[in-house]
């Protein structure tokens, strides 16, 4: 496998995980949980979830992929409940799923080629790069404030307990 479909395949597999840690903490909370805030600056996950859909729409969908971008950025951070959980869900599924497939369909040829979104230029390799990236964070802002909504380990890494229990240190 070449370096750029092995890039293309991690990055596909990395969004594809993190949806679905999303996809698993919006289904532990309720709709009040997904729109809490500590206070007015802060985002609610159900912001965050918007604000990846956006990202990962504008950033591969259309920025990559062609697509018309329709993003509307700041309505992303003023939602305050208008949207509800199931809603959420079906959105980054549906997003990360045209991602993928614009991911699954670029060339290696591609990937140097430069285009310009939200007026950074950048290449198709950059463009991949940043969503991956902005996704992982956003990701992790999200299993943190689950965890303290819901005071539950979310057991993303009990494989790594066992495993650590199981060896004896020299």
């Amino acid at each position: 496998m070449s370096v750029e479909r092995l890039f293309l395949e991690y990055s596909i597999n990395k969004l594809e995980q993190l949806h679905s840690r999303i996809r698993e903490c919006l289904n532990k909370l309720g709709e009040d949980e997904i729109w809490a805030r500590g206070a007015e600056n802060e985002n609610a996950i159900g912001n965050l979830v918007l604000h990846l859909s956006g990202n990962v729409r504008q950033w591969i969908v259309a920025g990559v992929g062609g697509e018309t971008d329709t993003r509307l950025r700041d309505q992303e951070f003023a939602a305050r409940g208008d949207t509800h959980k199931q809603e959420l869900v079906d959105r980054l599924s549906s997003t990360v799923a045209q991602a993928k497939t614009v991911l699954e369909n670029l060339t290696p040829a591609q990937l140097t080629t430069r285009i310009t979104i939200q007026k950074y230029d950048v290449t198709v390799l950059e463009a991949v790069y940043h969503v991956v990236e902005h996704f992982s964070q956003h990701t992790g802002q999200i299993i943190f404030a689950t965890k303290m909504l819901t005071g539950d380990d979310l057991g993303f890494y009990k494989h790594l307990k066992a495993a650590a229990h199981a060896e004896t240190t020299p």
